[in-house]
């Protein structure tokens, strides 16, 4: 395992990933976008349209390198030196907003010095929370990840839940999912272990979403479901602009500017101090917009 090697395989579940949307939506196609990057490397950035289920979705592959920005070595606690990285990032913004937003992001960062890691995750931000759906994407990543350890969902939950977390809005950005970084071992094997998880994030990724996709893109909605997607589309922007280490990543290292942000949803709203009616199903998913819930127990609850 080396470094090419995770940059081929990386290559290849961009490649599953697209096919499976593409035929679960049945409409629109990936436009795929090639690019350079001045200071070394490049990508290809994928982008779906105006589907018949996914209004905005992109998929993106990039393998970069060069020397390591000076502001990246002070955040992280690094020596200088050379780095590379490679890895898959996804966002997908339905046109339904009974169907949720997904994100996922899988990387390997290596420098010169020796030093190197894997990072990654995957989270879910529904529109509106719907127990049954979030119950099925958590017991899915649980299962995942206890094929490798039995000690990275509670880890990793627990790590999404901090970090999609909107601060300056006292909620979370979702239902979360798992989030890991600087996972890392002398071990060959154990490396290579670490791989194979990092990989079957990737894998896992269609089947959960595509389940989504042919579950709720048929569900009835109107105006006001298309008010409050604008409005948690918007929640979603401010997460990725304000606090988002990726986006930060990215543009510090002087990447592609139009791939870092293919996050961002085709339309989004703000309104002044918009007020949720109590009762109402937008009112019970900010309720569910907080740390530490047991969704996988949740029908325990």
């Amino acid at each position: 395992m080396n470094k090419e090697s995770i940059s081929q395989e990386f290559k290849k579940i961009q490649d599953h990933i697209c096919m499976e949307l593409e035929m679960a939506d049945g409409k629109a196609v990936f436009k795929e976008d090639i690019w350079t990057r001045a200071e070394g490397g490049g990508g290809r950035t994928r982008i779906l349209q105006n589907g018949n289920v996914i209004e905005k979705g992109g998929v993106a592959f990039s393998a970069v390198q060069g020397p390591t920005p000076e502001k990246i070595l002070k955040k992280l606690g690094l020596e200088k030196s050379d780095f590379f990285a490679t890895g898959v990032s996804i966002v997908i913004h339905p046109e339904s907003p009974m169907v949720p937003i997904i994100h996922m992001n899988i990387r390997y960062f290596e420098m010169d010095n020796g030093v190197k890691w894997f990072g990654g995750g995957i989270d879910l931000t529904p529109h509106y929370v719907d127990l049954t759906d979030a119950k099925y994407f958590h017991d899915q990543v649980k299962e995942t990840c206890d094929r490798f350890s039995p000690g990275y969902y509670p880890k990793f939950k627990n790590w999404a839940d901090d970090y999609f977390f909107i601060k300056h809005r006292n909620e979370t950005r979702g239902i979360g999912g798992i989030f890991f970084d600087r996972l890392v071992d002398d071990d060959p094997d154990s490396m290579q272990s670490i791989f194979e998880f990092v990989k079957s994030i990737g894998y896992l990724f269609p089947k959960v979403y595509t389940h989504f996709m042919n579950k709720n893109k048929n569900l009835p909605f109107g105006p006001e479901e298309k008010k409050w997607q604008a409005l948690r589309r918007g929640r979603y922007v401010e997460f990725n602009l304000v606090w988002d280490a990726g986006t930060k990543f990215g543009l510090d290292t002087n990447g592609r500017t139009e791939s870092i942000l293919m996050s961002m949803p085709p339309q989004a709203n703000w309104e002044y101090m918009h007020e949720i009616l109590p009762g109402s199903k937008e009112a019970l998913t900010q309720e569910y917009l907080k740390k530490g819930i047991d969704w996988v127990g949740m029908d325990r609850l």
